[in-house]
């Protein structure tokens, strides 16, 4: 049809929905635009971000924004998929009685029955469904199901973020504490020469009393410990000296705090992943999201009790060895030293307390990222949001759960785990190869000094008509390159001393 007729049938009725055929180019142009800049800035600060983790050598931290950039992109194509194939999911069709089971919201039930009749039908948002059929999902449905993944994407950016951020916050009060240990009135306070009674050391003071005698009373008293002073000063110092005595032969100098901060990155690689467990969680905890069960009520109270639970654990492995230095001698020499061994942690695997934060966190964010999903979809006043008073302990949890976990309970995993009986052998060599860069660099600096110097003093002589035969040149070679072997630590001093036997082997051969 043509003329006036041909535009009656391309007219649309005012309020109804557009394709593209009707939209105008310039607001497709528009919305592009808006999604492509977007799209742009958020890879470019990704990309200033990886740049500058490379820059600063923080491994650790670029593969863990790697592993993350990973599990966004799955999280993106799951999204995308849904929107490309909710038409061909959408055309399934299931029996009525079976679309009317485990409804999560009450009084949404599909009153489709064999006795309605055919324009009743036609009215359903299942077109292509026979009679007492209906879609196994609505295309609006499918829709919903993406901004969830959406959203879950977002929150578990966020909450990991806000997980490194307030645990480096805590751990930086480490810092003073390592900067004592380089003063005399700490190695004063602590000479191996001097001796001293187990029970009246601080460590012990701390740890040892009436509630240390049964497991029962240690665990009661651990569990209290961790919402105040989780990590005091005297077993930050305890730890550090126990874990140099078993792993570096009495370096003092080497920095605990660092190197914990450097464990906390290798470990947070883990944290940002998402394992196929926990997308098996996700499916199960949406099975069973049914009206009158309540289930994300009581998953709102899991990552608590777990956060606990790994808390008090790690506490208690503190204590026990306190009891154990008692148990072992009632008089020391030096500071109380304690045994790093596997044999402290359940199943004898300290990574195993890790995997169950791992979890933990996880449920959290996906607690959270279900509630604002919901919200932001269906809103407030939705039958997900009947009660009120559940709405406000699922948030106030979820948030508890999040301080405690960052700021507390995570960095006590990465101070109380380094006494496993071994060590980070991949974090510790990097440290020693940028203790070895650094010594290089002075080196280098001093050569080009003194060349400079040498040349100076030529030029000087040259001008004065001096003979240079009476004042030989400094030889830059005759430097040596261990001139600032006595800064180094020990097990430092021990790598230079076998790459210069080793060399020597070579020049014998």
């Amino acid at each position: 049809m043509t003329g006036k007729g041909g535009e009656t049938d391309h007219s649309m009725e005012v309020g109804a929905v557009r394709s593209l055929q009707q939209t105008p180019t310039w607001a497709l142009a528009a919305v592009c635009i808006f999604f492509i800049t977007v799209s742009i800035i958020i890879e470019r600060l990704i990309n200033l971000l990886s740049q500058r983790l490379k820059k600063n050598r923080k491994i650790s931290l670029l593969e863990a924004v790697e592993k993350l950039k990973s599990v966004l992109m799955v999280l993106g194509f799951m999204s995308l998929m849904l929107n490309v194939i909710e038409g061909e999911v959408s055309k399934i069709c299931i029996p009525t009685r079976y679309a009317n089971r485990m409804l999560p919201c009450h009084g949404t039930k599909i009153l489709l029955t064999d006795e309605d009749d055919d324009d009743d039908h036609d009215n359903n948002s299942a077109h292509f469904c026979s009679k007492g059929k209906t879609s196994l999902i609505s295309p609006e449905g499918l829709t919903q199901l993406s901004f969830f993944f959406f959203v879950l994407a977002c929150m578990h950016t966020l909450y990991n973020l806000a997980t490194l951020l307030l645990g480096m916050a805590k751990m930086r009060r480490w810092n003073s504490w390592e900067k004592e240990t380089q003063t005399v009135d700490y190695l004063a306070a602590n000479d191996p020469n001097r001796f001293r009674i187990t029970r009246e050391t601080t460590f012990a003071r701390r740890h040892l009393s009436s509630w240390t005698e049964t497991s029962i009373q240690l665990w009661i008293k651990c569990f209290f410990r961790q919402f105040y002073n989780s990590v005091a000063k005297v077993d930050y110092l305890t730890l550090r000296h126990g874990f140099i005595f078993a792993h570096l032969s009495s370096n003092n100098s080497f920095n605990f705090q660092k190197y914990i901060q450097r464990s906390l990155h290798e470990d947070f690689k883990t944290v940002v992943g998402i394992s196929p467990l926990m997308w098996l969680t996700v499916v199960i905890f949406m099975l069973l999201d049914v009206h009158g069960w309540r289930v994300y009520f009581w998953m709102s109270f899991v990552p608590l009790i777990m956060v606990l639970v790994i808390g008090t654990k790690l506490e208690v492995i503190v204590a026990k060895m306190a009891v154990k230095i008692m148990d072992r001698n009632n008089v020391i020499r030096g500071s109380p030293l304690v045994e790093p061994n596997d044999k402290h942690f359940w199943f004898c695997a300290p990574r195993f307390l890790l995997i169950i934060l791992h979890y933990t966190l996880f449920l959290n964010t996906f607690e959270m990222a279900f509630f604002v999903w919901i919200t932001w979809k269906f809103g407030i006043n939705s039958c997900y949001h009947e009660h009120r008073e559940v709405v406000v302990i699922r948030l106030v949890l979820a948030v508890t759960v999040q301080v405690l976990s960052s700021y507390i309970t995570l960095p006590l995993y990465a101070l109380v785990t380094q006494m496993g009986s071994t060590y980070k052998s991949a974090i510790l060599e990097e440290q020693i190869g940028n203790v070895l860069r650094q010594c290089h660099g002075r080196v280098r600096d001093k050569r080009k000094r003194n060349q400079t110097l040498e040349t100076d003093n030529n030029s000087d002589n040259n001008n004065r008509d001096v003979d240079t035969s009476e004042s030989p040149p400094v030889q830059p070679e005759m430097i040596s390159d261990f001139r600032f072997s006595s800064r180094l630590p020990p097990i430092l001093q021990e790598i230079s001393i076998q790459s210069k036997l080793k060399s020597d082997e070579i020049e014998g051969k």
